[in-house]
């Protein structure tokens, strides 16, 4: 079984600890937590792990939130990984801050990496896990917002919720989607 879970983000310091980069940070809390390295490689640092039987590629896209879905269908490519098991790790402004849900299908609502996705895939049938960002921001400033560091009150609380993306990661991997978003989806 071959696994491919994507988070997404920008590249760059400036980046590093933005909203929009929950999905690497959530990728890079699991490879410090499991000991494994990222590399450089064609679109994307990568890295590979196994897991109870589960080969998993982890992918962090260089190509920037807007092109991700470029990087993912290369790495499913690849790696030859079905779209049922490549999970994408995304900020959700439509959640509250900490709130995560994973689903096996949906809309872009609006997030233009998604969008990219949905268009290289050709369609909007595959997994993601939604990390909650909150939407704390006023009319027409949603840029800034999510291009915006998290806030310290929120840093502090910020390890738990890395922590539990991870095991639901690692959850979809070993139990399956269905039984993920029953122990998980709050």
């Amino acid at each position: 079984m071959k696994y491919l879970i994507a988070g997404l983000g920008n590249i760059g310091p400036e980046y590093a600890f933005t909203r929009h980069n929950v999905g690497f940070m959530v990728l890079d809390r699991l490879a410090a937590e499991h000991d494994f390295k990222f590399s450089f490689e064609k679109l994307a640092y990568v890295a590979e792990w196994k897991h109870k039987g589960r080969q998993i590629y982890f992918i962090k896209p260089t190509t920037y939130m807007n092109l991700s879905g470029k990087a993912i269908r290369y790495y499913m490519d690849q790696y030859k990984v079905s779209t049922e098991n490549t999970l994408t790790i995304v900020d959700e402004l439509q959640l509250p801050y900490g709130t995560l849900r994973i689903k096996p299908k949906g809309s872009h609502g609006g997030h233009n990496g998604l969008k990219n996705i949905e268009e290289l895939l050709a369609t909007s049938d595959y997994p993601r896990l939604r990390f909650g960002i909150g939407n704390n921001f006023p009319r027409g400033r949603q840029v800034d917002y999510v291009l915006k560091a998290f806030s310290n009150e929120e840093m502090s609380e910020l390890p738990v919720f890395l922590d539990r993306a991870g095991d639901m990661v690692l959850s979809f991997c070993t139990l399956g989607i269905q039984q993920t978003m029953n122990n998980y989806n709050q």
